[in-house]
């Protein structure tokens, strides 16, 4: 890989130039809020484990402040990006920097699987991203049902995202997302970054957390669909109880007391009381009958 003099990409005179000479508008449409603080990505960077016999996959390099530190460590980085006006704007930043690789496409349509076996092959792999807001949980929970075969998925998101995703299972700051992500791996909340370090300047702060694969679910479970069926429907409506809350899932009253008394559960607990493990026993209970 080469290391050669670049541009300081985080210097607001030379980025605001760079974007002017490239005629690029930021688009609120695509979530575009580009890292310009110079401590976060070299964080990031390491967080995540990039080392010379590792890959990095990267969603949404911007105009590749994190892909640079990501290349000075890894062997190689694999960087998906969607907008289709920045390639001659990275290839002015990263001019030099032969272990990128660039995917132009929508990260949501690709054989991720296949990418990552193509790209990579043997090399140990992780995620690092700096993921737009609007679309945070749909890529994270992409990425964790696919099973990729990664170390861990470390990435910049709303700090309010970060405080749901990793909030702890059965508080009332869980969500159906939290117990998902609990399912498919650890969370864990690394550091608060400000609005102030973004161009332009979002109206909340971020976080950086990491989300490290489990090998193996914490907790044994039939069917899987049926377990998060009753986690989406029992959160769409967490204020009622479960019994009620759960009918949206398909089930008739009668049949949900039955499981809950087979799970050793009470049907007026609400779906923010209820740990993973508990999910688990009451889809098992229901898979049974």
């Amino acid at each position: 890989m080469s290391n050669v003099s670049q541009p300081r990409l985080t210097d607001m005179g030379y980025l605001r130039d760079l974007l002017e000479r490239h005629g690029f508008h930021f688009s609120k449409k695509l979530g575009q809020n580009f890292l310009v603080n110079p401590s976060v990505c070299p964080r990031m960077a390491e967080a995540c484990g990039a080392a010379p016999d590792t890959g990095v996959l990267e969603i949404g390099p911007g105009v590749g402040v994190l892909t640079r530190e990501l290349a000075l460590r890894a062997g190689k980085v694999v960087s998906i990006e969607l907008d289709d006006r920045l390639p001659p704007v990275l290839a002015e930043t990263l001019a030099g920097q032969d272990n990128v690789t660039f995917i132009w496409g929508d990260c949501m349509k690709l054989d991720l699987p296949a990418l990552l076996k193509e790209q990579f092959g043997d090399r140990p792999v992780a995620v690092c991203a700096n993921l737009p807001y609007y679309i945070t949980s749909p890529i994270i929970m992409m990425l964790l049902e696919s099973r990729l075969p990664v170390e861990n998925i470390t990435v910049m998101v709303q700090k309010e995202a970060a405080q749901r995703l990793c909030a702890t299972p059965g508080t009332r700051e869980a969500g159906a997302v939290t117990l998902a992500v609990q399912y498919y791996a650890e969370a864990e909340t690394l550091f608060s970054v400000s609005r102030g370090s973004f161009l332009p300047a979002p109206n909340v702060d971020s976080a950086v957390i990491r989300l490290t694969r489990r090998k193996t679910p914490p907790c044994d479970v039939k069917n899987e669909a049926v377990l998060f069926r009753l986690i989406r429907a029992g959160f769409n409506q967490r204020r009622k109880t479960l019994l009620n809350s759960l009918t949206g899932a398909g089930y008739t009253k009668e049949r949900l007391t039955a499981a809950f008394g087979a799970a050793g559960m009470t049907p007026t607990a609400r779906a923010e009381q209820l740990t993973l493990p508990d999910w688990a026993a009451l889809a098992n209970a229901l898979c049974e009958e």
